[in-house]
This record gives C-alpha cells, sequence and structure tokens, in this order.
C-alpha cells in the first residue's frame, strides 16, 4: 500500500465518517451543556471581572503549588490560538462561504459551556504524583471519576500521539511552509527547523515553571499584535465592512450563488464548515485545555471554569478578525487556489504589499510556537499518567526531533491521521463529561450563588 493510497483512505474516512461524527458528537456536547448550565456564556463578564481581581494575580508556578489561575488561562490559550485561527477559518470561507463565519460564533458560544465543564472536572479530580507535580486533566477524571482505568489509558495514548507528536508536527511545518514562502528556495527549510527547535527546548528544558512565564508573557503579546494589524487592516477597508457584514449573516441562512470556494454554497455547508471550524479551534470538548485549568490555584473549581470561558472568547476574537481580514481582501470571492497559511499572506499583501507576508509569518510562528509549548505541557501530563515521571526527558527529546524533521517535509498524511486519532480523544472525553455532569452542574450552582451575592453587596454600597 503506498503512501498516496493511505492518504486517500484515511482522508475518505475523515470527510464521510469521522470528521462528521466528531461535529455531532462536539456540537451536542456543546448543546447539552448551554442547556443544563443554563448559557454559561452570560457569566463572561463576571469571569473577565475575576481575571483582573486578585484571583489571576501573577505568581510563580512551581510544580508542586500548580500554576495561577492567569497562568493557567495563558497556558490554555497557548493551545488553542495556532494555526488552525488562520488555516481552519480560511478553510472554512472557502468551502462554506461568508455564512460559515456566523455558524464559527454559534460553535465558541457553545464551546464555552462544554470547556466550563472540562475545566471544573480537571480541577475536581486533579491530583499529585509520587514525585510531587500536580497533574490533572481527562485521564484522571475519566479514572477516578468514571472508574474506567483502560478508557482513561485509551485517551491518553492516543493524545499523546494526536497532538504531543503529530499535532506538534504539523504546527512546526506550518511555521517552515510560512517563512520559505517568504524565501523561496533561499531558506533552507532544515535550518528553520534547528532554530525553533532551539526555541522549544529552552522553553520546555524549565519545566512548568518557564512554560508558564512564557505562555503568560506570550499570549498576550501575539494575540495583540495579530489583533492590531488586523485592526489597521479592517480600517483600510472599513467602507466594505458593512457589506461583509451583512453577507455574513445573510449567507448563514440563505444559499450563496458564486461567492466563496464554490458556485451556490449550501446553507448546510456554512454549517458543516463553520461549526466543525470553530470547534476545532476553541478544542472544547477535544479534552486539551482541562490539562491547564486543572493545576491552577483557586479556592473553587468554577473559579477556574470561569476563566475556561475567557479562554474560548480570546480564541473567538482572532477567528473573527481572521475572518473578517479574508472577506475584506477578497483573496477567496469565486474560489482560491491557494491553500494554508497561503491565503492569509496573501489577503495582508492586498493591504499591506509585502509587508503582510512578514506579518502573517511572524505571527504564525508565535501561534504555532505557543501551541507547541501547550501540547507538549498537556501530552506530558498523559505520560506521567501512564508511566510515571522517568521518560519525560526521552519524550522532550522526542519533540524536538519531531519539530526538525516537520520543518523539512510534507504532513498532509500526518494532518489527515492527527484528525482521525482525534476521535479516539473525543470519546473518552466526552463519555466522562456527560456522566459526570452533575458534578458541573452543582460547581455552577455555587458559582451564580456566589455571583448573586457579589451583585447584591455591590447594589447595597451604591
Amino acid at each position: 500500500m503506498t503512501q498516496s493510497s493511505i492518504y486517500e483512505f484515511v482522508q475518505t474516512l475523515n470527510g464521510d465518517f469521522i470528521g462528521p461524527a466528531l461535529v455531532f458528537i462536539l456540537l451536542g456536547t456543546g448543546l447539552y451543556f448551554t442547556f443544563r448550565l443554563r448559557f454559561i456564556p452570560r457569566f463572561y463578564f463576571s469571569a473577565v471581572r475575576m481575571l483582573f481581581s486578585n484571583n489571576g494575580k501573577r505568581e510563580k508556578a512551581t510544580k508542586h503549588s500548580g500554576m495561577s489561575p492567569l497562568q493557567a488561562l495563558s497556558t490554555a490559550i497557548a493551545s488553542q490560538v495556532g494555526t488552525g485561527n488562520i488555516v481552519g477559518v480560511a478553510m472554512a470561507l472557502i468551502m462554506g462561504g461568508p455564512g460559515a463565519l456566523f455558524w464559527l460564533w454559534v460553535s465558541a458560544l457553545l464551546g464555552m459551556s462544554t470547556n466550563f465543564a472540562e475545566a471544573v472536572l480537571g480541577q475536581l479530580y486533579k491530583t499529585r504524583t509520587a514525585e510531587g507535580h500536580i497533574v490533572g486533566g481527562p485521564a484522571f477524571y475519566i479514572q477516578n471519576g468514571l472508574h474506567s482505568r483502560w478508557l482513561a489509558r485509551i485517551f491518553s495514548v492516543f493524545f499523546i500521539l494526536a497532538l504531543g507528536m503529530i499535532g506538534i508536527m504539523v504546527q512546526a511545518n506550518s511555521i517552515s511552509d510560512a517563512i520559505t514562502s517568504i524565501f523561496p528556495g533561499t531558506v533552507n527549510p532544515i535550518y528553520i527547523g534547528l532554530v525553533l527547535t532551539v526555541f522549544v527546548g529552552l522553553v520546555l528544558s524549565g519545566g512548568i515553571t518557564r512554560i508558564a512565564s512564557f505562555a503568560e508573557s506570550v499570549v498576550p503579546f501575539m494575540a495583540g499584535l495579530f489583533v492590531l494589524g488586523s485592526i489597521i487592516f479592517i480600517c483600510m477597508r472599513i467602507d466594505r465592512l458593512g457589506i461583509v457584514l451583512v453577507e455574513v449573516f445573510r449567507y448563514a441562512f440563505t444559499p450563496e450563488a458564486g461567492a466563496g470556494g464554490a458556485v451556490g454554497i449550501s446553507v448546510m455547508s456554512a454549517v458543516r464548515y463553520g461549526v466543525s471550524r470553530g470547534l476545532f479551534s476553541n478544542e472544547a470538548g477535544l479534552g486539551t485545555t482541562p490539562h491547564a485549568h486543572a493545576i491552577a490555584k483557586v479556592n473553587n473549581c468554577y473559579e477556574q471554569g470561569l476563566m475556561a470561558i475567557i479562554g474560548i472568547g480570546v480564541d473567538l476574537l482572532i477567528c473573527t478578525f481572521t475572518g473578517l481580514v479574508l472577506l475584506l481582501s477578497g483573496v477567496i470571492d469565486g474560489g482560491s487556489n491557494l491553500v494554508g497559511i497561503r491565503v492569509m499572506q496573501a489577503a495582508f499583501d492586498s493591504g499591506f504589499g509585502s509587508v503582510g507576508n512578514y506579518f502573517i509569518a511572524i505571527s504564525l510562528f508565535f501561534f504555532a510556537m505557543s501551541t507547541i509549548v501547550g501540547w507538549y505541557f498537556f501530552a506530558a501530563q498523559n505520560v506521567r499518567f501512564l508511566f510515571g515521571e522517568r521518560p519525560i526527558i526521552a519524550y522532550r527529546v522526542i519533540v524536538m526531533v519531531l519539530v526538525v524533521v516537520a520543518s523539512v517535509i510534507k504532513v498532509e498524511l500526518v494532518w489527515e491521521l492527527a484528525d482521525t486519532f482525534n476521535f479516539f480523544i473525543v470519546i473518552p472525553n466526552v463519555i466522562a463529561l456527560i456522566w459526570l455532569s452533575p458534578k458541573v452542574v452543582a460547581e455552577s450552582d455555587k458559582m451564580k450563588k456566589e455571583i448573586f451575592l457579589i451583585k447584591k453587596k455591590r447594589d447595597a454600597h451604591r
């Protein structure tokens, strides 16, 4: 069986079965928790206030005490904001038209409820290893809450493969692709991989302390840089913004004729690609971010659940600006022969000239670099769950080797395999989320009572 035939088989499997099944499962889970928790996104601004209170203060993370809520949130966002925010959104708009952006927003609102549940359960079932590390995540609440060690092991094995190895390769390859597209034929990808490996190695070798500091410093910078560049671009095309927004809402509910990547895009295409790209971008239900939220130092589990919905909000902001820039640029009108990161480079190039290519390359470097660090940290939690502390250094070396290898090879098959393995991550995680939902509801009720008392005190002092 040749590599091309394997690729075609896996692509067909993902397109016909796994992709639609994952969208159905993740969307259904989001709807379930949205109704069960009585629309948790309405507490978004309460979460923001909590973030800027003492609960989110800067503290030094250690393996024995965990991270501050802000550091845990930053580490979670580091994994959520990656190439999917650019490449994934571009794919959604090309295949689903402007209306896909609306359905991406819907998936983010539903994802907030799922992510709240994941963070709460991460906190409830976190534990401490024999070496003193505070650890948590789906494997731990599957084993200790669902009481299924074999299902927890399945989750951990596929998580390490899908995100801790294959996913990291995809992120590294995206950086290499973006840089080589600016300097075609002049920069050897192997050098890009080696430089990236040095950066990754410096961060990972510092353990939880350096990873938390990196996330806390880099995430606000990278998000702010991209949003600022996007705002400038939108201001340059402000005369078309109203038209684009009308198209987003109009084509979310009515078929398109000639807009986007194909003639006559259906409403179903807008829903399918908008929802799927949104869910895979914010990672709600995928079981990634609870690894970070689990080790936050909080007084109540629901506090980190509120931090989790902020993470979805940041991801939504980046995706929204990506979508608006693409639609305002016109690079995807009537279809696009461009693929991957080159679509976004062409969009910014239309406004900033050659500077746009450098801007996207720099943005993608930070997006992908932070995701590599975040996914390594999450996968390391699962390595500890399966094997203890000893293999961590060996796993770190494997990650650094994979970063170099991914910089010089084509990863289409690798990307498809990652999507396939995601299925075996989502299933055990969602089973545990639904089974343990009464505990999430109990924490949500505590949160609502606390927020009500705070508002009552605030009103009394007016």
